[in-house]
């Protein structure tokens, strides 16, 4: 008597499961990046609904009667010294620094993306040549830098995310470089290669989209760091020129006052601060997520 050997058919639901499906298992078990995701989309939600859950414009001088006013139930982060509300300067401030961080950071990513591509792929010169260019820019600081260009173009919205899509493509095109490396002599790229398809094919069809893990935790990580450029020239007044309410101006704003009306610094560096880490520790478990092999260097 003979036997056939048993075969198991896997079941359609383990069938359908995804690269997709396992990095989320990975990220949904990270509490700290579900919670930093969390925070990260009540406030995305509080900037674009600001009008609707504010009490009154960011310039309006409403209150002056009740100027410098600690926190109340009808207000309540309290009043500036200019009878503006102070909640509604904050929520209003979100606005100015998401905005810069998203726009910088996709501004990063079209930078990075092509470089870090060239270097990864073609190696030798053009990789010579694109690593000096990153040292070039690690070397320098980048505040320093911003203060310079600042000064110079006397801030605005365009300057800073122009100053932090400078510094911030580095890091996306170091990410997207050794990604590239790695894959450049997998066999569908020697399959490529050996049916005549063109470098730039490759790079654009193959290589690329395979790359997109690092491509997205490089564009979440160069968030935080427009957001703190941003913050810190608004802090030393060539940001965003007023009366537009951003968290490093009104840090600026509050610190005449910080011994006693302690409200005018606290709630902006509060906000600011609770923001970058959300948006770091969000970063972070992406990267864990979507390529393991990171976790824990």
């Amino acid at each position: 008597m003979t036997t056939e050997p048993m075969t198991v058919t896997p079941t359609p639901a383990y069938r359908q499961r995804s690269p997709l499906w396992f990095a989320w298992q990975r990220f949904s078990g990270n509490k700290a990046a579900i919670t930093a995701g969390v925070i990260l989309a009540i406030l995305i939600l509080m900037a674009i609904f600001a009008p609707l859950i504010t009490p009154a414009p960011p310039e309006a001088q409403l209150f002056l009667t009740e100027a410098l006013a600690f926190p109340s139930a009808e207000h309540w982060f309290g009043v500036d010294s200019l009878g503006r509300d102070f909640y509604t300067r904050i929520v209003y401030g979100a606005r100015v620094s998401l905005t810069i961080g998203f726009t910088a950071a996709l501004f990063s990513v079209v930078i990075g993306i092509p470089l870090g591509a060239l270097a990864g792929y073609f190696g030798g010169k053009t990789d010579w040549f694109i690593m000096r260019i990153i040292e070039l820019f690690s070397v320098v600081p980048p505040l320093l830098a911003a203060m310079l260009l600042g000064a110079l173009t006397r801030g605005g919205y365009f300057t800073i995310v122009l100053i932090a899509a400078l510094f911030g493509w580095v890091q996306v095109c170091l990410l997207v470089r050794a990604q590239i490396k790695a894959f450049r002599e997998k066999e569908f790229v020697r399959a490529a290669q050996a049916l005549g398809a063109s470098p730039w094919y490759i790079i654009r069809r193959h290589l690329i989209p395979n790359s997109i893990s690092p491509i997205i935790v490089g564009f979440v990580l160069a968030i935080p760091l427009a957001m703190m450029l941003e913050a810190s020239l608004s802090f030393l007044g060539i940001g965003v020129p007023p009366p537009t309410p951003t968290w490093g101006q009104m840090i600026n704003e509050g610190i005449d006052f910080m011994f006693f009306y302690w409200h005018l610094a606290l709630f902006p560096t509060a906000a600011l601060a609770i923001t970058v880490l959300a948006t770091t520790l969000f970063g972070d478990g992406l990267r864990d997520a979507l390529d393991p092999t990171l976790k824990g260097r």
